[in-house]
């Protein structure tokens, strides 16, 4: 009998990855601890190890392959000279890496028939014919909840049904009123391409780009995207913000960490001093060190701090661990080091996922003051902008000061307005006040 290589969960939240790239061939003899492929996580590529030993029999996922789900076979171990058909039933993905319900033909596009939105725009609804590939995890969801997968269209590689697919089916079932017989009126569309599927109210952007003959360049959605929109998308649709925002001067601030810097030979950053500040507030505010679960508030021992950093595929939030206890020295060398490896998605896990409050910083952009979206499951986000002169009143006199706004974004489920303005409170004055904790 032969072992099957499983594709491992490198996460808790995994369910999918991408099997990035093979490091070993077909009929190579495999020893326990040999590194097999490189797996794309949402903000990561890992070296997954054999565990068995024997002959590589049959690799099942070619490198390249996306939405490979969990718990699927990837490969198959066993004896010398022994053929992975003669003792085994592969499962042959629809697409290279993904654990489908063989495609026997391409799907054909009906008529589409149609249902109501909210009672008043009529929206058509995709069906299709032949057998649909479709993720495990999409086709549990769509069993338990009733699903019909052929009036899905899927956004997957090669029309692949997703989870993502099901969930906005369901998303659009819910919103959707039923109609009277004589209210449903069957047309036909110009042609397939022109089809719109059923969880949007619209064609989406290709499809009238296409409509249009608009010119466009299509860059694929990497598995980080997608992560990131997901999440996104969750956190304003179900996160109740509400905002904080006030103006801190730096002044002196900046004299303090120029001297710092000229001390130690240093090249400590704003943006350090500003992890720093965040830390020591938290710790004088640990109400607002906390995360929303639907059982309880987790209020949160250490002051695990997450900086947003922006890497070509989007944003990944690397942590500063402990940053209360740390000096500005080795908060500099340590986002340094994570900002770097995180542009080179070398990140591992640990280190970016967690952590109970994340800052993101366009200052060095050039913008003054935006909101940002919270970071489930923690309760705060603060969004930092650019230090610039401004007129400010000191003594009751008119003078110029180096001003910087930040604005809190805060989940009211989590933390409390009052909470939400001491913790402002604290970082201003921190911030203001550099003497005694810049060092």
């Amino acid at each position: 009998m032969s072992i099957d290589i499983l594709m491992p969960a490198l996460s808790p939240t995994m369910t999918e990855g991408k099997l990035a790239r093979w490091l070993v061939k077909e009929g190579d003899d495999i020893k326990s601890g040999k590194v097999l492929c490189e797996i794309e996580t949402d903000k990561a590529t890992m070296e997954v190890e054999a565990v068995d030993e024997g002959t590589l029999l049959k690799i099942l996922v070619p490198e390249g392959s996306e939405g490979v789900a969990v718990n699927s076979v990837i490969a198959a171990l066993g004896k010398p000279g022994e053929r992975y058909e003669a003792i085994s039933n592969p499962v042959t993905p629809a697409k290279a890496g993904a654990q489908t319900l063989e495609v026997t033909q391409p799907p054909k596009i009906l008529d589409p028939g149609f249902h109501r939105d909210d009672g008043l725009n009529v929206q058509p609804v995709m069906m299709r014919e032949g057998r649909i590939a479709a993720s495990p995890v999409a086709k549990r969801i769509a069993q338990e909840r009733g699903v019909n997968l052929y009036a899905v269209i899927g956004t997957g590689p090669n029309g692949r049904i997703v989870k993502e697919d099901v969930e906005s089916a369901l998303v659009q079932t819910d919103r959707t009123v039923a109609p009277a017989k004589a209210d449903i009126t069957p047309t036909k569309l110009p042609s397939p391409a022109q089809a719109v599927p059923a969880a949007q109210t619209g064609p989406n952007a290709k499809q009238l780009a296409d409509l249009l003959g608009q010119k466009y360049t299509e860059v694929k959605n990497s598995p980080v995207r997608k992560i990131i929109a997901k999440r996104l998308t969750e956190s304003k649709q179900t996160v109740p913000h509400f905002y904080l925002t006030v103006d801190c001067e730096l002044d002196a601030l900046l004299a303090a960490r120029k001297a710092l810097n000229e001390k130690e030979n240093a090249k400590i950053s704003v943006n350090d001093t500003i992890i720093k500040a965040v830390a020591l507030a938290l710790r004088e505010v640990p109400a607002a060190n906390a995360a929303w679960t639907e059982e309880a508030i987790l209020k949160y021992n250490d002051v695990d701090v997450s900086v947003a950093v922006a890497t070509p595929d989007g944003l990944v939030t690397p942590i500063i661990k402990q940053a209360d206890t740390k000096t500005l020295v080795k908060i500099s060398s340590e986002m340094k080091d994570l900002a770097a490896r995180a542009r080179d998605n070398k990140l591992k896990p640990t280190e970016f996922q967690g952590g109970g409050f994340t800052i993101s910083n366009l200052g060095m952009f050039g913008i003054n003051h935006f909101a940002a979206i919270i970071n489930p499951p923690q309760g705060c986000i603060l969004a930092v902008g650019a230090g610039e002169k401004r007129a400010v009143v000191k003594d009751d006199k008119l003078a110029i000061g180096t001003v910087m706004s930040i604005t809190l974004s805060v989940d009211h489920r989590v933390v409390d307005g009052a909470v939400g303005a001491e913790f402002t409170a604290a970082f201003k004055k921190l911030i203001e006040a550099p003497e005694g904790w810049l060092k």
